[in-house]
């Protein structure tokens, strides 16, 4: 099964089923911050979610709880694939230089990163 992107609000969802592993639109509403959103909101995007292969529920009369069947590692893997292909010439190296050169990695997570990169040369 070929996996989709996610709109923020559908990840902001997926999050909370992630470390939920399973729930009603109720519980996920109350993981969410204020202001909360009215429930046929998220029930209507958790439904989307369903269409796009990322939920599937369990139905208790009229209720459902819901439970992810795309796991996050899943999904990290194909928003990094993405991400990687699209900006940065599937180059770790281009990705890198592009959070250095923005400021987003500090002296220590680039030490931590070197760390990690001699640890892949052992191996």
């Amino acid at each position: 099964m070929e996996i989709k992107e996610l709109t923020r609000a559908e990840e902001q969802l997926m999050q909370i089923l992630w470390q939920l592993e399973k729930g009603y639109v109720k519980d996920i509403i109350e993981e969410l911050p204020e202001p909360k959103p009215a429930y046929n909101t998220v029930s209507t995007i958790i439904r989307i979610l369903e269409t796009k292969g990322f939920v599937d529920h369990t139905a208790y009369g009229k209720s459902h709880e819901y439970f992810p069947i795309i796991s996050k590692d899943e999904y990290q893997n194909f928003a990094t694939d993405k991400l990687m292909n699209g900006y940065f010439d599937n180059s770790v190296k281009h990705m890198f230089s592009y959070f250095v050169k923005k400021e987003k990695i500090d002296l220590k997570e680039a030490d931590e990163i070197m760390k990690l990169i001699e640890k892949l040369k052992d191996k």
